[in-house]
Parts: C-alpha cells; structure tokens; sequence
C-alpha cells in the first residue's frame, strides 16, 4: 500500500518517477537495440559484409560447438537472416514448383511456419544455381522474398501473407536470383539477369511499385549479373550501386534515375559491389577483374572518377570486403587476396583451396572465408591475411555466413547449421 503524502510531494514524487521511469524505458530500449545484433538482409546491415561482433566463434566442425542443426526440404544457395528469436531462409521444393520462405526459432531450430508460393510454368535453373538462391530481407515488421518469375511476397512474423506481387516472368539459362534490399519505406528488386532485365522499387507495406527501370538484357550464360544493390551514403545524397555487364552504375534509390556510369567491367557478373573510403568496387564474373570508382560523379564518370581497373581473369562469386584501405576478395580458384583499395596493388595472397563461392564476413578483426566444400577458413584482417582456424562441415554448401549475437548461421545444402552461444 503506497503511504499518504500531501498533494504537492505526491505530484512531484509521481513527476520525477513518471520521469525516471520513462528515461529508463529510453535507455533499456537503446540498450536492446544495441545488444541485439540482428543480419537482417544478405550482408548484414548494411549490405558490405561486416559484423559488428566481438565474440564470433573461430572454431567448429560437423560435431564441435555446434547448438543445433536441422534438415532443409532441399538443396538452396540462398543465405540465412536472423532478427532477434527468428531465423529466416528460403528454400525450393518439388524442383522449384513450389517456393517456400521458412521461419525457424533461434534458440531451437525448431521450425515454426513456412509460407509457399506455388509456381507451376517452366523455368531455367542450373545445378550450381537451384530455384530460391535469392536470401531474404526483415525490417523486423515484415520478412520479404523474391522468387523470380513466381514473384515478391511479404510475410508478418506469423508466416501471414501481407503481399504478393508477380511482375513478370524472366527468363536466363543459368536461373536466377533476387535479393530484395531495403531502402526507407521501398523494397528495391534488382530483377535479372535474363530477359527482361530490370530493377523495380515497390512501397514496402502494400507492394505497389514506385518506380520500374529497366535495364539491357540477354539470355544467356556468359551475360548477365547476379549482383544486388548497395546503398552508400555520399555527401547529401545517397547512391544505389550496381554491377552491371560491362559496367558499374549508380542510381537514385527514391526514384531509380541514373547518377552515374563507368565502363571497364565484364559481361557476367556474380558478386554484389563493395565500397569504403569514398570508393565502389565491381568485382567481375568471367571474366574477372575488379573496377575501383569514386563515388559522387554524375554521367559517364569513366574518365574522371575510375581510380584503377584489373583486368586480370581471376574469376570470383562471393562479394568482397573494403576496411582501412585495403580490399579483400575471394578467388573462385582458391585464392584470397588482400589490395590496396587506392591503387589495386595486391599486398598478399593466400592459397585456400577449393572453389571459393561464399561471399567474405568480417567480424573482430578476423575475415571468414567459405568454399563449396563446407569449409570455412578464418584470417587475420590485415596485410598478413594469417590463417588462424580452417573448420569443415563436409557437406557442400554456396551460402555465405550470417552473424548474430556471437553466432554464426550456416546453410549448406542439407541442413541450417547454428554455430556458437548466444552471447
């Protein structure tokens, strides 16, 4: 029972707790925000691969430090996303005729929903890239998918259908995938590559679009890219930058008008740009190379702002990593590479082996490193590119690592793997 007090100390002491109490509900609040390390999209926050954790594991097999791992209905390339209780992934079944997004719990991996979308015309695929390679997006409202011609759809954290939208089938030899990213209140789509080949930006809450640009098209294997956009912050604006065939371009990301172009890329293109230091790079396909440009030019900026270009046909897939100046990347051979971000000059390399596939993590000064093989290999984040763990789960995997809370989440093509304690 609260004791008597006289009006006056009664509406202070309630003011000043009314006032504690909502700074403290301010504070635990930022607290939560802070301490929950979500990867809420492909490469994590914001897109360029780097975790913001302190205490990732370094070291596990098939049996060791491993908290839970569960069967998938099937093969996928597509890479897990974590927002606070809930993992997410896609995943085709019946050979793609059915699309699923599936919703697992972290602390289990127990499965709680799933949500398919039916899709019963023919479309391409290839072994290396089965149907749902596009991972998901979370604003930790809505969780979003692309599913190529089966279409878009948002899912409440139920598993209820919000939206679905189909613009259109596409069409490429070789399959497809889209990563939705998110931008303010639009969920931008790059739609390719393949015949028709655009990019389509829709209101994230009604799926209704907002602006369609399309872009050169081709079915076929040796053109096309698989990238997805990065948003990078320029001055007063932003730019959303894409890989393209042949070139790199920036765009607006509100309403999809072009900012920017610079030649000097090849015609197939897998990995998403990177960027740091004022810098974009395009990583090529095959042929290979690398395109380093300073960002904030408008028009054909090729002969003013590309820095240097690599011409070298050093075929890679997985995204690279720029941090302090230097570059990172994956060569599909093997091979991982660490440059100078201003001049292209490789500082060191390290033989791996395997096929390199998943695009680089960075997380506490360690860089993570993935091959089809199921092996992750763990080096140092400087110019000695040290290897410090080389840890194998046996079963072949084309996903790349997401990073949580001191937990990795692995997809191979057999199973969702969570590695480490929560921290």
């Amino acid at each position: 029972m609260s004791p008597v007090t006289s009006s006056s100390s009664s509406l202070y002491d309630r003011t000043g707790r009314r006032r504690q109490t909502l700074c403290w509900i301010v504070v635990l609040a930022f607290a939560t925000n802070v301490s929950a390390a979500n990867w809420p999209a492909w490469r994590g926050r914001r897109g360029d691969g780097i975790a913001s954790e302190q205490s990732l594991p370094v070291r596990w097999s098939s049996t060791q430090n491993i908290s839970w791992r569960v069967p998938l209905p099937a093969a996928g390339n597509s890479t897990p996303i974590v927002w606070d209780s809930r993992v997410f992934v896609t995943c085709p079944i019946n050979n793609g005729k059915i699309r699923t997004l599936l919703c697992f719990d972290r602390e289990t991996g127990a499965e709680l929903w799933r949500y398919r979308v039916p899709y019963s015309e023919e479309e391409t695929s290839h072994p290396d890239n089965p149907f749902c390679s596009a991972s998901p997006t979370t604003d930790g409202e809505r969780v979003y998918a692309s599913f190529g011609s089966a279409g878009i759809i948002a899912c409440n954290f139920n598993g209820e259908l919000v939206w679905h939208r189909a613009p259109g089938t596409l069409a490429h030899e070789f399959g497809l995938a889209t990563t939705c990213v998110l931008y303010q209140d639009l969920l931008i789509v790059y739609r390719g590559p393949g015949e028709p080949t655009h990019i389509i930006a829709v209101d994230k809450r009604t799926g209704r679009t907002v602006w369609d640009h399309p872009e050169r098209a081709k079915n076929h294997g040796m053109f096309g890219s698989y990238s997805v956009p990065l948003i990078v912050s320029v001055g007063d604006r932003d730019e959303m930058v894409l890989t393209l065939p042949d070139e790199l371009k920036a765009f607006d990301p509100l309403n999809g008008n072009l900012l920017w172009r610079c030649a000097g890329l090849g015609p197939a293109i897998h990995a998403m740009p990177s960027a740091g230091d004022g810098i974009v790079f395009g990583l090529g396909g095959v042929p290979g190379g690398i395109l380093a440009v300073r960002t904030g030019g408008r028009g054909d900026v090729t002969g003013t702002h590309r820095l240097w270009e690599d011409r070298g046909n050093q075929r890679r897939i997985g995204s690279g990593v720029c941090r302090s100046g230097f570059l990172y990347v994956a060569d599909a051979s093997g091979i991982a590479r660490c440059l100078d971000a201003r001049t292209g000059e490789v500082v060191s390399r390290r033989r791996l082996g395997g096929r390199l596939w998943g695009s680089i993590v960075l997380g506490a000064d360690r860089l993570y490193f993935s091959n089809t093989d199921g092996n992750v290999f763990v080096l140092s984040a400087d110019t000695d590119l040290r290897q410090i763990a080389h840890n194998r789960i046996d079963e072949e995997m084309k996903s790349s690592l997401a990073a949580s809370d001191g937990q990795f989440f692995i997809r191979t093509w057999k199973h969702l793997y969570c590695i480490g304690n929560r921290q």
